[in-house]
């Protein structure tokens, strides 16, 4: 029983996986902001894209057609 509990406490002191813990939810933090932005400005351009195509369709119409 006591090799058990030796074996317990020695475990709760070990830092390494709060380490590795740390990293990774920086890791997920980092990986989400990405994501965030990449699909933040995917979509304002878009947007601008689509407004602007509206612009050149409407602006510049051709002329229109003689019988």
């Amino acid at each position: 029983m006591k090799a058990v509990l030796t074996k317990v406490r020695a475990f709760a002191r070990e830092e390494d996986g709060v380490a590795l813990t740390e990293y990774l939810i920086l890791l997920g933090l980092l990986i989400g902001g990405a994501i965030t932005a990449v699909t933040t400005a995917g979509s304002n351009l878009s947007d601008a894209w689509d407004a602007w195509g509206t612009w050149w369709t409407d602006s510049l119409a051709p002329p229109p057609a003689t019988p």
